[in-house]
């Protein structure tokens, strides 16, 4: 029987995403089996989590990539899981995956969040145009410094761009334990020293912020 050079190429691309999740999956085994102190059950949960958030990162990254180009071919769809997992395997080796998961029964909360960042979204523009094109508007800037109560890095730049994306206000920098906020007017930094937004945001073990 006859093999295409179509197949062969087709089955060079398996056997290097083989090689590349027996890498990541090796590499991962081998640090943790160094590791001083650490049960082997311990070894076993990490290592099932970072499987798992390989999985996720390399699922996420194909749809993405399948959506932006279009095609159903086999061979571009196998140069696009192949370009996928090398993908992981070099954020992992540049230690760009982080290590803080997002657990999935957060994703309702997220959701809702973005429905209310939507609307403060519209409210905002709506508040800025009638400062611009009002002159009984006041425009009185201000820098406001916010304390950060969410447990996750996670929330906290979700916290931090949604302060930014909503117009009137930017967040200037982020720290452990706070932010520094400019505001456009008085009224848009009193809103958020009433931390209604910062409540709104899903933390840790899917509870919104308190």
């Amino acid at each position: 029987m006859t093999v295409s050079p179509m197949d062969s190429l087709n089955n060079s691309l398996i056997a290097l995403q083989l090689i590349v999740i027996l890498r990541l999956t090796g590499y991962r085994h081998n640090n943790n089996s160094r590791q001083s102190g650490v049960r082997r059950s311990e070894a076993a949960d990490e290592d099932s989590k970072f499987i798992m958030r390989i999985i996720i990162s390399a699922v996420l990254i194909f749809v993405f990539w399948l959506l932006l180009s279009g095609h159903s071919e086999p061979l571009i769809v196998s140069l696009g899981i192949l370009s996928t997992l090398l993908t992981v395997y070099l954020s992992h080796r540049m230690k760009v995956i982080d290590s803080e998961s997002f657990p999935l029964k957060q994703i309702p909360r997220l959701l809702r969040f973005y429905v209310f960042l939507a609307k403060e979204i519209v409210i905002a523009n709506i508040d800025v145009i009638k400062r611009i094109l009002k002159p009984g508007k006041s425009i009185s800037p201000k820098v406001i410094e916010l304390p950060t109560k969410q447990t996750t890095d996670l929330a906290k730049v979700i916290y931090a761009n949604s302060i930014t994306l909503t117009p009137g206000t930017v967040t200037l920098d982020i720290t452990a334990k706070q932010l520094k906020v400019h505001a456009l007017s008085e009224e848009a930094a009193e809103d958020l020293l009433t931390e209604r937004m910062a409540k709104a945001i899903p933390d840790e073990k899917g509870e919104r912020s308190s």
